[in-house]
């Protein structure tokens, strides 16, 4: 079973749209694939009704944090994408998004790169603009060779000529706005010392106590050192260990089930969660839809692609959370 739990389509700054990388998942061989676009889920519908036969979808968004300073990324899982409070922190985020690339066009031109806002708004297209947007313009007019080459101090990373601040969640908030709406929270590349500054181990261990359920820890910015120093904290700690392509289509040179995620963790996250349901493969669901007088389904969940296709029903109290027990990965969740 391969699983890949970090995604991008081009509802943000992917270049697939989310019909396209469902099947593209499927082409990849996965079985299982999350969308996690930046702040946004409005790529779901349109990825759940093009899911082909043998892919399970899981529903998601990756949110923009910042602790002390330091820029992080929470990839969060299963949520209730309607839930008020979680829905209205991720409105404030992404409206933010526009002003904000707007000035670090304003400041490349104080520099003398003749980036113009229409340009950076033509790549971004119906998407959630963001850095790498403007960081393609500067690929396109021959500043930068590559996407990864902007995100230097240079131009665009953290604290860089031409970065701009944005409204960013305080981590410790957008554990507690998921929880609240019934998902499960997993630190993304929480070691990507070349997108920046990282949080210290310290801090991870106070989201921990917080409530954060795991750490992305197979991922192409992780080295084999780092991501065995992280599969350790991860053990010491309690937290789930995931492995995800951090795909983006075109815009970053990995693939599809690059890196993966052990079935027992994603079982678990599929158990800890109790805002909304994996959305099943369309052959599962037929053959579930064709079986008589099928009972209720267990409180306790089962397996994933047995579960209902329910992506964005909202519990209302009426299944338990789940044992959210300390679980870390086996040594097999290296990535396949």
């Amino acid at each position: 079973m391969r699983i890949d739990l970090h995604t991008h389509s081009d509802a943000s700054d992917g270049t697939d749209t989310p019909a396209e990388l469902v099947r593209n998942a499927a082409a990849a061989g996965l079985d299982v694939v999350a969308l996690t676009d930046h702040d946004t889920t409005r790529g779901h519908a349109e990825a759940s009704a093009a899911l082909p036969e043998g892919l399970t979808l899981v529903t998601g968004a990756e949110l923009s944090c910042r602790v002390d300073g330091v820029s992080m990324h929470m990839l969060a899982y299963l949520f209730d994408p309607e839930e008020p409070a979680l829905l209205a922190e991720r409105e404030l985020v992404r409206d933010d998004r526009v002003p904000r690339a707007q000035g670090m066009v304003a400041r490349l031109n104080a520099l003398g790169v003749p980036v113009t806002w229409e340009q950076v708004a033509r790549i971004a297209g119906d998407g959630s603009v963001g850095r790498p947007h403007v960081a393609s313009a500067l690929v396109e007019l021959g500043v930068v060779p590559t996407v990864s080459d902007a995100f230097t101090d240079q131009w665009l990373a953290d604290g860089g000529r031409a970065w701009v601040a944005k409204h960013e969640t305080d981590p410790f908030e957008a554990i507690r706005l998921v929880k609240g709406a019934g998902g499960v929270c997993v630190f993304a590349h929480p070691a990507a010392a070349k997108r920046g500054r990282t949080v210290p181990e310290s801090t991870i261990a106070e989201l921990a106590a917080a409530g954060l359920d795991g750490i992305e820890v197979d991922h192409m910015d992780h080295d084999a050192p780092t991501r065995a120093r992280l599969r350790g904290l991860a053990g010491e700690l309690g937290l789930l260990v995931t492995g995800s392509s951090d795909y983006h289509g075109d815009r970053k040179a990995v693939a599809l089930g690059e890196f993966t995620t052990h079935p027992d963790v994603y079982g678990e996250i599929t158990r800890r969660a109790t805002g909304a349901f994996p959305v099943p493969a369309p052959a599962e669901t037929a053959r579930s839809r064709a079986r008589p007088e099928a009972p209720a389904p267990s409180r306790a969940r089962p397996h994933p692609p047995r579960l209902p296709s329910l992506p964005f029903t909202r519990t209302q109290g009426q299944f338990r959370r789940c044992s959210t027990l300390p679980f870390s990965a086996p040594s097999s969740s290296l990535s396949s």
